[in-house]
Parts: structure tokens; C-alpha cells; sequence
């Protein structure tokens, strides 16, 4: 595989001033051009049902952590969007019998797909593979991490040729992953509404918006990328079960794809990234310009996306899918009355937790579910309390008939 890599062959003169206006350089909440993901999944009796944890299988650990940089191409007459830098670093611990058979099956992979051998690791046009294997792992010395007994660790780590990598980007997985897993909320009894219109004895109001936006422009949701990233187990895969995480080393098909034909797999790897790219803000996100606009809607979007949408309807964004910081900041102003959380199932980062110790009001705009292939799977709010009121309706209609009971025009 060569870089840069081609995401989109050719863009228009409008998708260029887009890259260069919301994806190009300094001065946003991020850095635009950079998409990156990480998933640590251990064995452990908190997550038996997912894990498969039992007395006499646990401690089996896999963590995926990519970073990709993209950016505008001009060596052909048009200008392209490519993928410039390439980082993905996959690690398992697992007995030390199923390492050394994945060794053997990598060795091989590597063979298959002409990965020739060098003196920084194993070689294939601008990406080079390196294999570590560890007896016990730098990072759980590191974190006075005690590992099962008879386990071995084994890193896997393809990057861009000449790729640096950094103190703080090779210990931010391991960082999340000492954060301990998520506890999932329980749902407590929230009230249920036809439409906004409680909402209007509590303005104004702040929002913070989910995948749900993202999915009514077009963009695939989040299982996505648990599918192209192996993260839980495929239905057709018989080494785990159905939906289980993806923990045997055996069951992971995410390193050999790349080892056997990467081309193919960056395709995959770069179509959420092209998908943000491409889509355009929809009816939800000009309404909400508009609300904010009469004043009705206050502060910056919090958003949990990276597909701009909202700062490409002239929105300011505070985006909180962070790494590096558990329960980031966010500014819940003393002026708010309510929080509007759009299209969110979980609240990872102590958003509505932190505007609910304000006093604030929570309503919730969500379908709870999505069509996928053709059935409606449910899809609840996890947290939602007492206090809270459930709209259930996809975004851009519920906000479309607020603007309406405001007299605001969208």
C-alpha cells in the first residue's frame, strides 16, 4: 500500500473550501483532520455476558487504537482527499498458547501478502508491521497491573513509513484503559412527550448532540466501525458468540486483513472519515441555527461527532469525544434552563449528570432504535431519571416543529 492514499479521487471547488475552511489547520476545537478511535476490551465478571468471562476464562485483553491524518493531494491535475499518515496498533494478551499460535498465523499472513523484511520491521510499499511480544507487558509494569498467570502480550503495530510515535500517543490507550470500564446507567422513569413544547417554560436552552444527527445526514452509525474494527464478534464467526467481544486472538480478522491486502481494507478503514467529508448539515442542524440565532438556543454545540455538521451550519462545537480527558469541560451556562440531548444513547462524558446538579432541565429527542435492514431494533436511552422528558422522534422534524411553536424561521 502506498501513501498518500486516495479517499475521494477528485473534489469540487465547494469540498475544497469545506476542507480548507472546517478541516485545514489550527484555531478549532481539534484537530479536524485527524480521526482517531480506540476500544479496550477485557475479560473481567463485570462484562461476563459480552466477554465471556467464567472462573475458569478470564483476563483475556484486546486493544485497538488508530490515528489517521488526512489531507488535501495536488500531484494530479485535481485535487484529491488522501490519507496521508496511517497508525494502528492492535495488542492482545491471551494464554500463552493461543500468542504463539497467532505468531505463527501473523508470520504467515506476512509471507502471503509480500511483506518484505527490514531492518525497522516487516515491509509493504509505505507501511511497515512490527511484532512484540512481551512476558509481561511495558504498560501493566507501568500500571502495577497484575496479568493472568500463563498470559503473554502480543503488540502488532502498522504505521506510515518513518512514522514518529510519540510518549503521549503510545500510552493513551493504556491510560483509557486504566480508567476502568463503563458502568452502564440504569434507566430510571422519565416522562414522555409528544413534542418540544415543554421546552418553551425552559428557555433558553443548550444542546448536545449524538450520532443521531449524524445518522439522519447520512453517515453510517457507530457499529460501523465496531464491524470494520473487529470490536465485537461477527454473526458469522464461530469462535465467539454473537455480539460477544472480541477477545481470542484466533477470532480477530481485523490484522490479517491488512497484512493480506491492505489497499482493500483502507477502503473501509477511511469511509466513515469520506462519509463526514461528503454529507452536508440537514434540516436539524438549521433549525438549531436558527434557534440559536433568536436566542432561544445558547452556548457552543456539545458534540460527541467529528463530522462538523454543526460548525458547517455556523454553529460553534465543543466536541467531548475525548481521550485524553475522562470527563472533559464543558460550558453549561448559568443563563440555561434546559439541556436538549439529540440522538445520544449514553452519557459517557457526565454531560446531563453535571447540567442535572445545575438544575437544569434534560429533554431527550430520540427515536430510541434504528431501521437496520429493514426491522426496527430498539435502541433506549440508558440514563434517562425521573425529571427527564423522552421525545421520540428523529431530530430534524422534532426541532423543524419547535422552531414552529417559536415562530422562528428555518
Amino acid at each position: 500500500m502506498y501513501l498518500p492514499y486516495p479517499v475521494i479521487e477528485q473534489l469540487s471547488d465547494d469540498q475544497v473550501m469545506t476542507w480548507k475552511t472546517f478541516f485545514e489547520g489550527e484555531g478549532h476545537e481539534r484537530p479536524r483532520s485527524v480521526e482517531e478511535g480506540i476500544w479496550r476490551r477485557t475479560q473481567v465478571p463485570a462484562n461476563a455476558e459480552q466477554s465471556g468471562w467464567s472462573e475458569d476464562a478470564s483476563g483475556r485483553r484486546r486493544i485497538v487504537h488508530y490515528r489517521y491524518t488526512y489531507a488535501l493531494d495536488y500531484t494530479f491535475p485535481v485535487p484529491r482527499l488522501v490519507l496521508a499518515d496511517l497508525y494502528l496498533y492492535v495488542s492482545f494478551t491471551a494464554p500463552d498458547s493461543e500468542i504463539h499460535t497467532y505468531a505463527e498465523d501473523l508470520d504467515g499472513w506476512l509471507g502471503q501478502g509480500r511483506w518484505r523484511r527490514g531492518s525497522t520491521g516487516r515491509h509493504h510499499g509505505d507501511l511497515v508491521t512490527t511484532l512484540t511480544e512481551y512476558d509481561t507487558h511495558p504498560q501493566d509494569e507501568r500500571a502495577d497491573r497484575t496479568v493472568s498467570a500463563g498470559f503473554r502480550t502480543l503488540d502488532v503495530l502498522i504505521t506510515s513509513e518513518g512514522y514518529t510515535v510519540p510518549r503521549r500517543l503510545r500510552n493513551l490507550p493504556w491510560d483509557v484503559l486504566a480508567g476502568g470500564i463503563r458502568i452502564k446507567e440504569q434507566r430510571g422513569a422519565p416522562a414522555f412527550a409528544e413534542d418540544l413544547s415543554g421546552l418553551l417554560s425552559h428557555l433558553p436552552f443548550q444542546v448536545e448532540v449524538g450520532c443521531g444527527t449524524s445518522i439522519e445526514a447520512g453517515i453510517p452509525p457507530l457499529h460501523y466501525l465496531h464491524e470494520v474494527y473487529r470490536v465485537t464478534a461477527r454473526k458469522d464467526n464461530a469462535l465467539t458468540q454473537s455480539h460477544g467481544f472480541t477477545l481470542t486472538p484466533q477470532a480477530d480478522s481485523l490484522v490479517r486483513e491488512m497484512l493480506l491486502d491492505a489497499p482493500s481494507k483502507a477502503e473501509s478503514l477511511t469511509r466513515m472519515f469520506a462519509a463526514c467529508f461528503t454529507a452536508e448539515p440537514t434540516g436539524a442542524h438549521r433549525a438549531l441555527k436558527a434557534l440559536h440565532t433568536a436566542g432561544h438556543m445558547i452556548g457552543p454545540v456539545i458534540t460527541h461527532n467529528f463530522d462538523v455538521l454543526a460548525a458547517r451550519a455556523g454553529l460553534k462545537e465543543v466536541f467531548v469525544r475525548r481521550y485524553d480527558q475522562k470527563i472533559p469541560p464543558v460550558p453549561l451556562l448559568d443563563q440555561a434552563r434546559a439541556l436538549l440531548v439529540i440522538g445520544l444513547h449514553a452519557d459517557r462524558r457526565s454531560v446531563q449528570a453535571r447540567a442535572r446538579a445545575k438544575g437544569m432541565k434534560i429533554f431527550y429527542v430520540d427515536p430510541e432504535g434504528l431501521m437496520e435492514n429493514g426491522t426496527f431494533e430498539e435502541y433506549p436511552i440508558e440514563g434517562a431519571r425521573e425529571g427527564d422528558t423522552i421525545v421520540r422522534a428523529e431530530a430534524t422534524p422534532a426541532l423543524q416543529h419547535l422552531c414552529k411553536l417559536l415562530d422562528v424561521t428555518f
